[in-house]
């Protein structure tokens, strides 16, 4: 790529850091994508943007499918790529009205189309999510709670368990009855696309939260509105939580890398298997695509499947 090729590409990463106001951690991921299709136009001898087509996008695509990248991976070079180039064609419209010697000069070094608009990666493979058996949950709950912390940490897990929240909206919950109503046993939460849903609460989860609600008067800094504080009286961290499962797994026994999501993809499964009503799910997860929740069926069937080959006479395999 000539300097002025680069240049644009420095702008955009200054345009993600300060303009859209990416993470450090996101922001280098762009960077090392577009390293990578950097080095690819390098070796094909493409030296300004305005001369990258389609063809060549795709041609990246499946030489990173040769290196072994995963489709993941790359759906994530591409989706750099793209927003890379729709960068460049919306500073293009921005300078179009003007006629500075070296504004002419970038523009023509600028594309005219997104070449990466069209072009996809191969599908990934759906990974099913990790689940534990009701038992192990059961032996990860059976906890006896010694201190304010641990009746906080039973409150959260039974939670989690009991109505399959998101890490985001459990630490976002505030303590009062919009949030959660300990009278009719519901929490409301805001999901993903600000959606609000209203999720029923077990009885271990509500007599764990009532729990809690006690030991919180005590804690919580004064104005402090969270649901769940941590030990200075503010609201806990997603962090925070992750660390507590984490440490609760180890010291109860489980061989498990146990994190918050566990508990919500156990959630759907043990009410699937039970209820056999995948609207039903779909609408407590607050899924917006039954196709999200249908996942959970993967996982049902590979449980009926071990049964049968248990079980039925026909699936034992000969000795």
């Amino acid at each position: 790529m000539n300097d002025l090729s680069r240049s644009l590409l420095a702008d955009f990463f200054t345009y993600l850091s300060v303009e859209r106001r990416l993470s450090a951690h996101t922001s280098l991921n762009y960077r090392h994508d577009l390293d990578l299709f950097v080095a690819y136009c390098a070796r094909e001898k493409i030296d300004a943007w305005s001369k990258v087509d389609s063809q060549h996008v795709r041609m990246f695509a499946a030489a990173e499918f040769r290196r072994g990248q995963s489709a993941r991976s790359i759906q994530r070079r591409l989706s750099a790529v793209r927003s890379f180039f729709k960068f460049l064609l919306e500073r293009t419209a921005q300078k179009a009205a003007t006629s500075d010697a070296a504004q002419v000069a970038e523009r023509a070094a600028q594309p005219r189309f997104n070449p990466a608009i069209d072009v996809r990666a191969p599908k990934a493979k759906k990974r099913l999510p990790k689940t534990v058996d009701a038992d192990l949950m059961g032996k990860l709950l059976a906890f006896r709670t010694d201190d304010q912390l641990s009746v906080r940490d039973k409150a959260i897990m039974e939670l989690f368990y009991s109505s399959g929240l998101r890490l985001a909206e459990l630490v976002a919950l505030d303590h009062d009855k919009a949030h959660l109503d300990l009278d009719d046993r519901t929490v409301t939460v805001t999901g993903k696309g600000s959606k609000t849903r209203i999720v029923p609460v077990g009885r271990f989860a509500a007599d764990a939260l009532a729990a809690w609600l006690l030991e919180r008067a005590t804690l919580a800094t004064a104005g402090e509105s969270a649901l769940f504080v941590g030990r200075n009286g503010t609201r806990l961290g997603a962090r925070a939580v992750q660390k507590r499962i984490s440490a609760w797994a180890k010291r109860q026994g489980l061989d498990v890398h146990m994190h918050p999501h566990m508990f919500r993809h156990s959630f759907a499964t043990h009410l699937l298997e039970s209820s056999q009503d995948l609207r039903g799910v779909q609408e407590l997860l607050g899924h917006a695509n039954i196709a999200t929740t249908q996942i959970y069926t993967h996982l049902d069937f590979q449980h009926l499947a071990k049964i049968y080959d248990q079980a039925h006479p026909r699936a034992k395999r000969a000795r």
